[in-house]
């Protein structure tokens, strides 16, 4: 069975329950493999970064393999605006975030609600240059677990969807971002848009950023801040020490 979002945000989470941990969240028109059913939950695979996790079956709507299929190998196409509507059935008027899909909207036998959207879109890979404007687009936006929109982001899904938007995909948490791209060995060889990795003390991967000029870094921790890089890690001028002590750097692109 396959699955779409048709809902502006919907969570997902570790355990089918709504009590559970929102370890992400499906963002409207993103399609998905549904692995596995529980009475009202399903178990599915994200098709954009294989993620899985539970949803409540009531929140998405079922669409055929070949459509699956089809959108999958479309294009992909998203709103630019921080946020935007949707015109749905009667003329019913759905909010939707930056980032959400809208590849589906021209396939009928997908879009039986007849949605339209009138809205800003973007399609296909940008320049490099084009990540930080992309990023300041979420400054201020406020740290949420399994967040992935500018009311309520985390530090990977902050970078996921700054690069998704540009048309490169990352997968979703920090510690798979970090096994993507080409790792540099001094800070001085990065360049804006490319990733900063940090470890804690088991040596884990736990956050991850986006360096900007002149050693400064946009992440979110608290909410998506600019702050100051080194080689030790993140230094915060706010509360004069560092928060975050550096691993790795990749450049993606």
């Amino acid at each position: 069975m396959f699955g779409i979002c048709n809902l502006a945000i919907i969570p997902l989470r570790i355990e089918p329950s709504d009590r559970s941990e929102i370890v992400s969240q499906i963002l409207f028109g993103e399609h998905f493999e549904v692995l596995e059913q529980q009475k009202q939950w399903a178990k599915i695979k994200l098709q954009y970064d294989e993620y899985e996790g539970w949803v409540d079956s009531k929140q998405f709507q079922i669409i055929s393999e070949a459509d699956y299929q089809q959108l999958s190998s479309d294009a992909v196409i998203l709103n630019s605006d921080l946020i935007e509507y949707i015109t749905g059935p009667n003329n019913l008027l759905i909010p939707i975030p930056l980032g959400a899909s809208l590849s589906f909207l021209s396939h009928n036998e997908i879009n039986t609600q007849n949605y339209d959207f009138e809205g800003l879109k973007i399609s296909g890979q940008k320049p490099k240059s084009n990540l930080i404007n992309t990023a300041f687009m979420y400054l201020n936006s406020p740290y949420l677990w399994g967040g992935k929109t500018p009311f309520g982001i985390d530090c990977s899904g902050f970078t996921q969807m700054v690069y998704k938007l540009n048309g490169y995909r990352l997968l979703r948490d920090a510690s798979q971002q970090a096994t993507q791209g080409e790792a540099l060995s001094f800070i001085e060889e990065s360049e804006p848009g490319d990733l900063a990795f940090f470890d804690n003390e088991e040596g884990n991967i736990i956050h991850v950023g986006i360096i900007m000029d002149d050693n400064y870094i946009i992440h979110a921790s608290g909410k998506v801040r600019i702050d100051r890089l080194d080689h030790l890690g993140i230094y915060n001028a706010e509360i004069n020490k560092h928060t975050h002590k550096l691993r790795v750097i990749k450049k993606i692109i």
